[in-house]
């Protein structure tokens, strides 16, 4: 091929792409998912409330659970992915916003919020679990945080704790799994939420 003929190939490929055209098979867009949730009721009257300010910063998690995508465990030792379905935003994150607003109801704070605001406490956490898994038919959501709860004034460690919670999802179908990660996450929430009391308690003590 001459250098002429080189570059009016070139040329003709460009606009094609500009034109928006491609030899591309297109891919179905993912449907997107948020995570269900339900009320977390008060755990203490609003007079009772800490002074206390409370960070949560979005859990550490390994690449699979950093990402948008679900998570599967078809069988044994296989980790998959649903097809054509995403979260609405990365796990962790997700997990992330549903603490916090579970903390917000339970009245447990003067203020909840993420860890780029000020605060007397942080919660750290790493995610461990957050899938489904066919190890029962139809498939049961597990998740798994470790926890540990900082003063950011000193940055020393004032307790740790692991929660894991699961849920079985009524059918096979997405949407009814996605409900299944909801309850398992809100059934989380709520273990988290009685362990804060009681560190608030032993601190009054």
């Amino acid at each position: 091929m001459t250098l002429r003929s080189t570059a009016i190939a070139l040329v003709s490929a460009a606009l094609l792409l500009s034109s928006g055209c491609s030899i591309l098979p297109e891919s179905q867009p993912a449907t997107l998912y948020r995570l269900p949730s339900s009320d977390i009721q008060p755990v203490t009257s609003d007079s009772m409330t800490t002074r206390q300010r409370l960070a949560v910063a979005a859990p550490q998690a390994g690449h699979l659970l950093s990402s948008n995508r679900i998570l599967v465990y078809p069988e044994g030792n296989i980790v998959n992915v649903y097809e054509g379905a995403r979260w609405q935003e990365n796990a962790s994150a997700l997990l992330q916003s549903r603490l916090i607003t579970g903390l917000q109801q339970s009245r447990l704070f003067a203020s909840v919020g993420s860890d780029s605001l000020p605060s007397e406490l942080l919660l750290l956490s790493e995610l461990r679990h957050f899938q489904s898994d066919y190890a029962t038919r139809p498939p049961t959501v597990k998740v798994q945080l470790d926890v540990q709860l900082v003063s950011t004034q000193n940055h020393a460690s004032i307790a740790t704790q692991s929660f894991t919670t699961s849920a079985q999802s009524i059918s096979t179908d997405i949407p009814d799994v996605v409900d299944a990660f909801g309850a398992a996450s809100d059934e989380l929430t709520e273990q988290l939420v009685n362990w804060l009391a009681n560190q608030q308690e032993a601190t009054i003590d």
